[in-house]
């Protein structure tokens, strides 16, 4: 009787995790590998380097190369260009994603004064009216008498 083979398990690479050697990332591309060479002198990708310092590629700086061709060759952008252009999407998506830390943090500040309103009420037994509440309607405003407002103090001990 033959023995079965396992089925192969699909591999998940990793985001950032470089895998592919540089004629492999240039193919994936549609650059040439010089190209890549050019643009890691710029700056503009930082492949990781083997043992052997070989360059190897992720699937994130594939898809960065990918939109660096779309940038030079569809929207006509220079190498400058380019480099502002990753500069700011790299700045907006930070932005996001401290939107997001801030929307959850309000959420949870939020959740908290409701469950601290919650345990107010329950302690005073009675209802409770917001600071502001009659501003408006005539009730509890300051009385406006054209001067400054004179308050008598009584002062013990002291003769004049």
């Amino acid at each position: 009787m033959a023995a079965r083979r396992k089925p192969k398990q699909k591999e998940v690479i990793e985001e950032t995790r470089g895998v592919f050697m540089i004629s492999v990332a240039a193919d994936l591309a549609g650059m040439h590998p010089q190209t890549l060479r050019m643009y890691e002198a710029r700056g503009l990708i930082s492949p990781q380097r083997s043992p052997k310092n070989t360059r190897l590629y992720s699937r994130a700086d594939v898809e960065r190369l990918q939109r660096i061709q779309q940038l030079t060759s569809e929207q006509g952008l220079n190498l400058a260009g380019v480099v502002a252009m990753l500069e700011m999407e790299e700045s907006v998506a930070r932005m996001r994603a401290e939107m997001a830390r801030m929307r959850e943090r309000a959420d949870r500040m939020e959740r908290e004064m409701v469950a601290e309103l919650e345990r107010l009420r329950s302690a005073v037994g009675g209802e409770m009216v917001p600071y502001g509440a009659y501003e408006g309607h005539g009730v509890g405003k300051p009385r406006q008498t054209g001067g400054p407002t004179r308050i008598e103090v009584k002062r013990r001990g002291r003769s004049k």
